[in-house]
């Protein structure tokens, strides 16, 4: 049956076969993202983060009215400020369909697109990430579709077998994905610094920045030695200076500085 259904119905198959693995995101591009799918992933007590098609047949609940995406970018451009790539967010709601009137709220995250004129809209169903999270969780999509091309092109992925039998095309996917687990190890152990044990923590040991807390003793004492050079600035004056510096830190800093001493 999975060999014949849609792909936005066997998401929900493969994420209950997966229920047993921690995970607090499910990450897709526009081709899943629509709201009926984003909606049903949610109710399975995932977030959900994602890329949404520029479409006007997709709406939007936004005080109380239904609106589409590029009437909601309009609205951001013309209120929110723009932080680098980040054009602006809004937190919106979206239904599972006009049959459910419960509404759940996303945020619509609008970034530049570096290959047009034109935008690119992420959704969170975790309204409490900021807009750089939203991003940066996102980006971390990037690696599955390194991960895809390497099988797709160099380890014949979809290309060695072929047939309608949905057991087989699960086996050679399997055989496919051992052959990527293979080479990701060996590639580890011949170029991964961390794989020489004890070695590679004795370099970084020796290369490691110096502590917050030394850089500060440091600072203090060639503010102290700076004093000792001007003849007008008594001992008690220079303690005193030195002791309103002190006391002038947050209390984070205190207590680095008590540990140091």
């Amino acid at each position: 049956m999975s060999a014949v259904s849609k792909a936005t119905e066997v998401i929900f198959e493969l994420l209950d076969s997966a229920k047993g693995l921690p995970a607090k995101y499910v990450l897709f591009d526009s081709w899943y993202g629509l709201p009926v799918t984003i909606y049903g992933i949610w109710k399975k007590s995932y977030n959900v983060i994602c890329m949404v098609k520029d479409s006007s047949k997709i709406h939007y609940c936004l005080n109380e009215k239904w609106v589409d995406i590029k009437k909601l970018h309009r609205i951001v451009s013309e209120t929110a400020e723009k932080n680098g790539k980040i054009l602006g967010s809004i937190i919106v709601s979206i239904r599972e369909s006009k049959d459910n009137p419960d509404l759940l709220p996303v945020k619509l995250v609008f970034v530049e697109n570096r290959q047009s004129d034109g935008f690119l809209t992420v959704l969170s169903t975790d309204t409490e990430l900021t807009d750089e999270e939203i991003l940066t969780i996102y980006g971390k999509r990037w690696d599955i579709e390194v991960f895809f091309k390497m099988c797709k092109s160099y380890l014949s992925l979809s290309k060695e077998f072929q047939g309608r039998s949905y057991d087989m095309m699960t086996a050679h996917t399997t055989i496919v994905f051992m052959r990527y687990i293979m080479l990701a190890l060996e590639a580890r152990n011949a170029s991964d610094h961390r794989t020489v044990g004890g070695f590679f923590y004795d370099i970084c040991d020796e290369v490691k920045d110096i502590r917050f807390a030394e850089a500060l003793m440091l600072i203090l004492d060639l503010l102290a030695r700076t004093l000792a050079t001007y003849p007008a600035i008594s001992e008690e004056m220079a303690a005193i200076i030195i002791n309103t510096v002190l006391n002038g830190l947050p209390t984070i800093w205190k207590q680095k500085l008590q540990l140091s001493a």
